[in-house]
């Protein structure tokens, strides 16, 4: 199966149905796919080959979701770039991946104009929006500008898509995501990656075409990107919002339009928390759920108490794979700080440093095998190589994910912290995770992050950084006096640093790099 089909086979089955709510405009599976068919014989017009990358640095738009099928159904792989990245390394991700052609707003056309002698590979470049002022043409310029209007007038003929030769482990994508240093690299994703994933995940979701999903999240953001393919797949609605910048306009969005599914981040989850939810009819809203970065403790706890009739499907996943686990609903009582088991399809396990396999209840790095793994990085060999790495059955491979875990006797992960996260203090191992997850539990706590500063007598120190909730108040030595009561001694943070926000990245996570010391 490819990608494509999600779209295709979801216009054949439900052609006025409306699959895409965006800007306060309804369209249908059949508008999206006729304007995705004419758009990808375009693209391959203007000489797209077979593999060939297209960069699309849209916001959350219908343009986004139209580009995203039509360069799959010319065969090729599309390329999601935040749009809120800068151009340097905007810059840098078309260079890497040699993009082709890149699809942006008429805005940002005098940039990309005026950083045109950086970007050798580019040759087309399709706008979108008004021009605001005259352009003179140059036939030896590049990129070519082309407008997304007169493209869609120039192929409004053809309804059908463009004959493909791809087959299910071609790539589909490219993800980049941002390293601890370095450039960002380049995540792999072929179909077959792709819709197995996507098929699991709704698997255990129990998505049906009666849903109407709510996406906040960017798409170039693999959560944000699957909540589309999650929908298509299926034939549900998605209603695409730009961001969660005003909470009150995204939860009145779910009750006008009857939301049943809202993907979150733990960011989102405290501000919601600090809301009074009990203003908002959200009878028709089945399920949240929650990836990427662990839904703290009480986070969970709360939701249930505020909002008993909604499921709570609390799970772990990273780029390199999409997802990995969820937890079974029957256990989200039960087994509150666990991310679940491994999701259908899909094998997970726990190796201590020299890759053995470690009995349960053994703190280790989570492994994972499945046809959702990714391929590799984009033209890094190295990189790949330590992710990874040959498995014990011939000729496959597994996925190191660089995270620590422990898994009880039954099989359910529990997160412990990333690898690279984990601060040494007193020659003792610290989980940020664990010290956050206390700091969660305290009333008047609204966020927590917990980093490690260089210190020449422990190693490092452990800082916490909070957010109150709003209206409370607290001093350090309070909150110094309620972690010596929740941890152990090593585990108690040396500092308290009070802020109003805490730093996000473009995805809605707490960007721990911005309060790291250097």
């Amino acid at each position: 199966m490819l990608l494509q089909s999600f779209l295709e086979q979801s216009a054949h089955n439900y052609p006025d149905k409306v699959a895409l709510i965006v800007d306060q405009k309804r369209y249908t599976y059949l508008e999206i796919e006729q304007q995705s068919n004419r758009l990808a014989r375009a693209l391959l017009q203007r000489g797209l080959e077979r593999g060939d990358r297209v960069a699309i640095h849209l916001d959350n738009t219908l343009e986004s979701v139209v580009s995203i099928f039509a360069v799959l159904k010319a065969g090729g792989v599309f390329v999601m770039v935040n749009p809120t990245t800068k151009i340097d390394k905007l810059t840098y991700v078309l260079n890497n991946c040699r993009a082709r052609i890149l699809i942006i707003p008429e805005k940002k056309r005098a940039t990309i104009l005026e950083h045109s002698d950086l970007l050798p590979h580019l040759k087309t470049a399709v706008t979108i929006g008004p021009a605001t002022s005259p352009h003179e043409e140059n036939e030896l310029q590049m990129p070519r500008f082309e407008s997304w209007e007169q493209i869609q007038t120039e192929f409004a003929e053809c309804m059908t898509p463009p004959a493909t030769r791809t087959i299910s482990i071609d790539l589909a994508a490219l993800v980049y995501t941002s390293g601890s240093t370095g450039n960002p690299k380049g995540v792999m994703l072929t179909h077959l990656n792709m819709t197995s994933a996507a098929r699991s995940i709704t698997t255990y979701l129990m998505n049906e075409p009666e849903d109407i999903i709510l996406n906040v999240l960017p798409l170039s953001f693999d959560y944000g990107l699957y909540q589309l393919l999650m929908a298509f797949r299926v034939g549900a609605t998605l209603v695409l919002e730009k961001s969660f910048t005003y909470p009150h306009a995204v939860l009145q969005k779910i009750i006008d339009e009857q939301v049943t599914g809202f993907p979150l981040v733990p960011t989102m989850s405290a501000i919601l928390l600090k809301m009074d939810l009990s203003k908002y009819d959200f009878s028709k809203l089945r399920y949240i759920t929650n990836t990427g970065a662990a839904l703290p403790t009480e986070h969970i706890l709360t939701f249930r108490k505020r909002l008993p009739h909604v499921q709570i499907f609390s799970m772990y996943g990273l780029t390199e794979c999409k997802r990995v686990s969820y937890l079974p609903l029957e256990q989200v009582d039960i087994r509150t700080g666990s991310v679940g088991i491994a999701m259908p399809d899909t094998e997970v396990f726990i190796v201590d440093d020299a890759g053995h396999r470690l009995p349960p209840e053994h703190v280790g790095e989570l492994v994972v095998r499945g046809a959702n793994v990714m391929k590799g990085y984009w033209e890094a060999p190295d990189r790949t190589a330590e992710r990874l790495k040959p498995a014990e059955i011939p000729n496959e491979m597994y996925l190191y994910t660089g995270d620590l875990f422990r898994m009880d006797r039954e099989g359910y992960l529990y997160f412990v912290g990333r690898r690279d996260d984990i601060i040494k203090s007193r020659g003792e191992k610290v989980s940020p995770k664990e010290v956050e997850n206390v700091l969660f539990t305290h009333e008047r706590i609204s966020e927590a992050a917990v980093v490690g500063d260089p210190d020449p007598v422990l190693g490092q120190s452990i800082r916490a950084i909070v957010t109150l909730m709003p209206g409370q108040e607290l001093t350090e030595k309070e909150v110094l006096a309620y972690c010596r009561k929740h941890l152990e001694d090593f585990m108690v943070p040396q500092k308290i640093e009070f802020r109003d926000e805490l730093p996000k990245s473009p995805n809605g996570k707490v960007d721990k790099k911005q309060l790291t010391l250097p």
